[in-house]
């Protein structure tokens, strides 16, 4: 592993600090405060191609690795997006990712240049009210008539529902206890969204405000057979193969989020005078924006080594794992940081940090818990006895 990024990687990140540049922090603060999709930003980031940066060529992707995909998330967060202008982006740069390993050539000769382009965009369907992070207990059912499915059910969580043209859906199409293991009988389906057979509604939360999450309910939705992923009952393991990268572009957007919250707390920390002197001179000021800055840099090592190991095909699982977890923890320790350092300003719109720190706290949350990356470290890496 090379710790220094090729020249293309340079070029990359270099790109996408100048893109973001025409996206200053008061567009983010109005589009958060208005909860306004951020489309002319998707549009231009689509517009230069890097939408498709981690997609094969042969279907208008770049054709590049996981390590160039979590440069463009990273510097997007960093840029002071944060989760409001990497999460439009992330859906659409990987929630492809098990079409493009499983679908069928049919399938992603029709779907995948679209996306790349940013004509289409999706959202991912697999999270229920009563399942949670427990994914075989999801109770959307999926019955197959001769060519197609009536897909029936109620989805949450479902991020960019009302901007998507379809959604990746994860159905059971087995009972769960008619199957010999709990995760089988699953599958997966490119299902349609903008459909009078599904309901959508917004569901009020705390940051990432200008792109909605949402409840879904599915009635009697039909899905064409051609539209299913791979085969079925098939679709938790399809899901799996994709688990690490993600793991690993959300650990990028966290650090990005901590970048963006710890450069604003520096500025600040220089420029705010009281009694006399600028705040930066005082350790309890500035010890927490170092240990901050060391958090970040740790966590950032641990992330392009996850993602180093993905793209040369090695075992990745521990890595991603934890890479998600230290970035999580660095993003919000810098976000919190910079509130604190900003005093009670610290708490105004106006500052942006406040923003950061409610978008970094997303990161503890999601895609998965910490506390379930702790579990998967204490039985897979240690050893210990599974506790669920």
């Amino acid at each position: 592993m090379d710790f220094i990024e090729t020249q293309e990687q340079g070029l990359i990140r270099e790109s996408i600090r100048k893109l973001c540049s025409g996206y200053p922090d008061d567009y983010w603060e109005q589009c958060d405060r208005e909860k306004e999709y951020p489309l002319a930003f998707f549009n231009e980031v689509a517009k230069a191609g890097w939408i498709g940066i981690a997609m094969p060529e042969k279907y208008g992707g770049a054709g590049k690795g996981i390590q160039e995909a979590a440069i463009v998330l990273e510097e997007v967060a960093a840029s002071g997006a944060a989760m409001n202008g990497a999460t439009p982006l992330h859906l659409s740069i990987f929630g492809m990712h098990p079409v493009v390993k499983h679908g069928s050539e049919a399938m992603r000769e029709k779907y995948l240049p679209a996306v790349a382009s940013g004509e289409l965009q999706v959202a991912f369907g697999v999270t229920e009210p009563n399942a949670g992070s427990d994914t075989t207990s999801i109770e959307t059912f999926a019955k197959r008539h001769g060519d197609h499915y009536l897909v029936r059910g109620r989805k949450v969580w479902t991020t960019k529902a009302f901007e998507s043209e379809r959604v990746l859906l994860l159905v059971r199409t087995t009972p769960k206890d008619k199957v010999k293991r709990k995760t089988d009988g699953m599958t997966l389906l490119l299902a349609e969204l903008q459909k009078p057979e599904v309901h959508i509604s917004a569901i009020e939360k705390l940051g990432r405000n200008a792109v909605r999450t949402c409840e879904v309910v599915y009635d009697d939705l039909k899905v064409s057979i051609e539209d299913r992923v791979g085969e079925e009952g098939e679709g938790f393991r399809y899901l799996l193969d994709g688990l690490n990268a993600e793991r690993i572009l959300i650990a990028a957007e966290s650090i990005g989020i901590g970048r963006a919250a710890l450069r604003r707390a520096v500025q600040y920390a220089n420029e705010r005078v009281v009694f006399g002197r600028p705040i930066g001179k005082n350790q309890s000021i500035a010890f927490p924006l170092a240990e901050a800055r060391m958090k970040l840099d740790a966590a950032d090592l641990m992330t392009k080594k996850a993602a180093w190991l993905i793209d040369n095909g090695q075992r990745c699982g521990a890595e991603a794992n934890m890479a998600k977890w230290l970035a999580a923890e660095a993003g919000f320790f810098a976000a919190d940081a910079a509130i604190q350092t900003h005093g009670g300003f610290g708490y105004a719109r106006e500052y942006h940090v406040e923003r950061y720190w409610r978008e970094a706290r997303l990161m503890k949350l999601a895609p998965i818990s910490q506390e379930m990356i702790l579990n998967f470290v204490s039985e897979h890496v240690l050893g210990l006895p599974r506790s669920y």
